[in-house]
C-alpha cells in the first residue's frame, strides 16, 4: 500500500518555520493561497485498501478524489462558517486541504468507491484482480 523509508536525521532536520508549518497542517508551498495537508487512516487487506479522513464542514461535492497512475489524490475546501458577532476563539480548520499518496500495488479504478457519511470519507480501492493472493489446492493422488 504504501512505502516505508529508512529514517535519515538529515534528511529530516526542519527549519523552526517548517516546522511550525507541519505542526500547524500546512503544507510547504512557496507561494499561493495555504493548502491543509489532510491528515488519513489507511490499511490494506488482501482484497482492497481503505483509506478514511475526517472533513468536519464539508461537503461531498467540495471533496475531489482522482487517481493518476499510482497516485491517489483527495482534495477539497472546508468553508468558513459564518458568525455572528466577535469571534473569541477560532481553532476549527477551514480551507482548502490535500493529500495525496503513493500506492504500491495496482487498483482497479472503475471499481474504486468513496462515500461521506457524518463527516467522515471513506475511499474503497479494490486491488486489481492480478495482485491479489491466489491460493492453490493440493489434488491428491
Amino acid at each position: 500500500m504504501l512505502t516505508l523509508t529508512r529514517w535519515n536525521p538529515a534528511r529530516d532536520m526542519l527549519s523552526l518555520h517548517e516546522a511550525m508549518n507541519r505542526l500547524n497542517g500546512w503544507s510547504d508551498q512557496d507561494s499561493g493561497p495555504r493548502v491543509a495537508r489532510l491528515p488519513i487512516d489507511a490499511w490494506s487487506n488482501d482484497n482492497e485498501i481503505v483509506v478514511t479522513a475526517s472533513l468536519p464542514g464539508a461537503k461531498a461535492e467540495d471533496v475531489e478524489i482522482t487517481v493518476e497512475g499510482d497516485v491517489l489524490t483527495i482534495k477539497g475546501e472546508i468553508p468558513a462558517v459564518a458568525e455572528s458577532g466577535n469571534a473569541v476563539i477560532g481553532e476549527r480548520y477551514h480551507g482548502p486541504f490535500s493529500r495525496s499518496l503513493t500506492l504500491n500495488v495496482a487498483v482497479d479504478v472503475d471499481k474504486i468507491e468513496a462515500k461521506f457519511e457524518n463527516g467522515v470519507l471513506t475511499v474503497v480501492l479494490p486491488k486489481a484482480e492480478e495482485v491479489r493472493p491466489k491460493q492453490i489446492k493440493v489434488k491428491a493422488s
